[in-house]
């Protein structure tokens, strides 16, 4: 990634006394009653708050978290669970400030070197998700420095991670968003093989292109979710009345083909874990893929497709994961993703995983320190795998060349 990198900034000591702006990805998992559930997210951006914080900055850090209608505050948009977890990991008090565009200050004084504040969820700013040149340049005008380290959502050009970056003094990656980056294009430029993917979810249509892209790059393609069911539909096998896009059966059919053209595969499911109903306490019931009746739910794969896909991880060069390839959030049908989670931990391979979802069933099964890196994001972890330039990384490389001519 050809960027100004914060590291650098730093080591070149044009840090202190200076007023940094750092966009994250707090964008956690949270449970009825407020509780963060996964902080995989929130751990992963520190090292570039501390790291600006001791080397003298005033430190502002804001995030977006679910997908609020602009303008319109409510307490489950509201960042403050983010800023007292914040807290509680670096020991300090984090103060939360609402109505920041036109100015910050704590405690009823500007910023100073050493203060940390968090600015509430930047998708509540009207004009953020429409990259408003007017919200942009007010955001811009509260930093001498801007730093994109929120890969997790640098496919989105918004105001916070495309719109700042264009008017402030100085915009650089963050050591996060930039090792990302790095990590998948080192993947993409250089596996080694086989190279293996996983791409798992409800929606073939909301992961296709990936799925067709890759199936030109790889040389096995583990589908799993909803997907899979599209999947066994194009391969004739019943599925009841399970999630799947019949419409998108011939698509699914191209990327079988595509795979087998080129002597590698997509392997479908030999027996399913079926449930009358989607509910945490259904009965599940193990079944051959040929069986599944008209009224079954396919919500996990069976033991049998975990351990043929396990073998075939195990003997794997590279290992691309996203998405789990059943229900785990449901014990009954968290198996096969557990199982597919310790093939990968296991495995001798170089191994990316990245997705909120993703994230949180490496969490669950323990599996952090066999994954070789581990991604924040998500969409923009497959769109750069697909080979798409990220907009909030391509603005930082404009601004990279700017500064150099």
């Amino acid at each position: 990634m050809n960027a100004i990198r914060f590291t650098d900034l730093i080591a070149a000591n044009q840090v202190a006394g200076k007023r940094v702006f750092i966009r994250v990805d707090f964008n956690v998992p949270q449970d009825a009653d407020g509780r963060i559930t996964d902080d995989t997210r929130i751990r992963a951006s520190l090292p570039c708050i501390e790291a600006a914080l001791k080397a003298g900055a005033a430190v502002m850090v804001t995030s977006h978290l679910g997908r609020p209608k602009e303008g319109q505050w409510t307490a489950e948009d509201s960042l403050a669970p983010i800023a007292e977890h914040v807290g509680k990991l670096l020991g300090r008090k984090v103060p939360l400030i609402a109505d920041w565009v036109d100015g910050v200050t704590v405690d009823g004084r500007a910023l100073a070197s050493g203060d940390l504040v968090l600015l509430e969820n930047c998708r509540l700013n009207v004009g953020e998700s429409k990259n408003s040149e007017a919200l942009s340049r007010k955001m811009a005008a509260l930093c001498d420095i801007y730093v994109n380290d929120a890969f997790g959502a640098a496919h989105r050009a918004h105001a916070s991670t495309h719109g700042i970056a264009q008017y402030a003094p100085v915009a650089c990656a963050g050591p996060l968003l930039a090792g990302e980056a790095d990590a998948i294009t080192k993947v993409l430029a250089e596996p080694k093989r086989p190279l293996i993917a996983i791409v798992a979810g409800s929606k073939v249509s909301t992961k296709l292109t990936i799925l067709e892209a890759l199936s030109a790059k790889v040389d096995g393609l583990i589908v799993g979710g909803g997907i899979a069911n599209t999947f066994m539909l194009a391969a004739g096998l019943p599925i009841g009345k399970s999630l799947a896009e019949a419409d998108l059966v011939d698509k699914a059919k191209a990327v079988i083909s595509s795979m087998k053209a080129r002597g590698a595969e997509v392997p479908i499911p030999v027996d399913v874990v079926t449930a009358k109903s989607f509910a945490a306490d259904a009965t599940a019931t193990t079944k051959a893929a040929a069986d599944v009746a008209d009224d079954d739910m396919i919500l996990d794969i069976g033991p049998k497709t975990a351990a043929v896909l396990a073998e075939k991880l195990k003997s794997a060069g590279t290992i691309v994961w996203n998405g789990p390839v059943g229900v785990f959030e449901f014990e009954a049908f968290s198996h096969g993703t557990e199982a597919i989670a310790h093939a990968i931990a296991a495995s001798d391979a170089f191994s990316i995983a990245g997705g909120g979802d993703t994230l949180a069933a490496i969490a669950k099964f323990g599996v952090e320190a066999g994954v070789g890196y581990i991604c924040t994001g998500g969409g923009a972890f497959l769109e750069m795998l697909e080979g798409k330039v990220l907009p909030a990384i391509e603005i930082l490389e404009q601004r990279a060349r700017g500064a150099m001519s």
